[in-house]
């Protein structure tokens, strides 16, 4: 007995009574209808080029699959669990959105969720994903150990972002943040910065470590003596880096440059050093990391290293459709850039 789901087509917005069918999609995309079902399904096993035009086509033509009956048809749910750890942060909600506008052409859903930096909850969130049935997890940043997330990916695809990892229906995206920080500190030693501090993140993280690695080695290479007085703790929040920069000034060890190791804390730093009567960057240069969009909206704007929360996003959800449909992700994040704007400037001399 032959059975036959109902058909995946919707009516674009500007014209409802005119149904966008498979084969317009693809006309458009250069393929067979069944190519683009199976792309749709995510069981087809096709070149990138193919997969990206036919997302292209159905955004053109305002094409909707329909879940239920994809989901009746293959056994899916069509919904992705999203493990991020601050849904309000500005980072993260880049991140987030990324995921969406790669994941909606192909008619999956994010199911997002947060374990504000703490493995127990992460823990929770992954099982409770699990019970939603959802076709696949993306956690980002995760604290859990890599035992945990490859046991989690026993069961189905996981993707993970800030570590190396690698496992069968695993896949991760990992951000070179000591190349960042070394580029960072090495362009304040450029401009005569000797006296550089370091404004941490939460050392617990490997990005965190990372950055305070890549501070240190840069400082090493110049033959600058790394003096421990000048790094101080940070939380990735802006609150942080405002009592930092107020731990500075009370300890009074002279300083000319201050490299936070996000923009958020940057953002913070910046107004404790106004509240102590200091000039960005005429009194102290100042570099952030993650080049967040109201960085280059700061008052001076600011410098930092790039790196592409958006871009990190999509590029997770794109890895998880591939491991849906069988294939193995190649994916790789790019390598930091250096954006120098007006918060950084050379040391003067006395």
């Amino acid at each position: 007995m032959t059975t036959h789901s109902a058909p995946d087509n919707a009516a674009p917005a500007g014209n409802p009574k005119t149904p966008v069918t498979l084969e317009m999609v693809a006309k458009l995309a250069g393929v067979s209808p069944s190519t683009v079902s199976r792309i749709l399904n995510g069981t087809a096993v096709v070149s990138e080029a193919k997969r990206q035009a036919v997302v292209e086509a159905t955004k053109t033509l305002g094409f909707v699959p329909n879940p239920l009956a994809r989901g009746l048809a293959g056994g899916r749910t069509f919904s992705i669990g999203v493990v991020t750890q601050a849904i309000d942060s500005p980072f993260y909600g880049a991140a987030l959105r990324g995921i969406e506008d790669e994941l909606d052409p192909m008619g999956y859903s994010p199911l997002f969720m947060s374990a504000h930096w703490n493995p127990t909850a992460e823990a929770r969130c992954l099982e409770l994903l699990h019970a939603r049935r959802v076709d696949g997890i993306v956690v980002l940043m995760p604290r859990l150990s890599d035992s945990a997330l490859l046991a989690s990916a026993q069961s189905l695809p996981v993707v993970v972002t800030g570590r190396e990892l690698r496992g069968e229906r695993l896949y991760s995206l990992n951000f070179d943040n000591f190349a960042g920080a070394f580029r960072a500190t090495e362009h304040l030693l450029s401009l005569g910065h000797t006296d550089i501090a370091f404004i941490t993140g939460d050392e617990e993280h490997p990005d965190a470590s990372e950055r305070h690695r890549g501070y240190r080695a840069a400082l090493e290479g110049a033959g600058v003596a790394y003096n421990p007085l000048l790094v101080v703790p940070g939380m990735y929040h802006e609150v942080s880096g405002l009592e930092a920069v107020n731990r500075l000034v009370a300890q009074q060890r002279p300083f000319t440059a201050i490299f936070a190791a996000n923009d958020q804390m940057a953002t913070g730093a910046a107004l404790g050093l106004y509240q102590h009567g200091l000039r960005v960057p005429q009194d102290v240069s100042l570099v952030g990391f993650d080049d967040l969009p109201n960085s280059v909206y700061a008052t001076p704007p600011l410098s930092t290293i790039h790196q592409p929360a958006y871009e990190l996003g999509r590029l997770a959800a794109a890895s998880m459709l591939q491991l849906i449909a069988g294939e193995q992700p190649t994916a790789q994040l790019p390598t930091p850039e250096l954006l120098v704007r007006a918060s950084s400037a050379a040391a003067r001399t006395l």
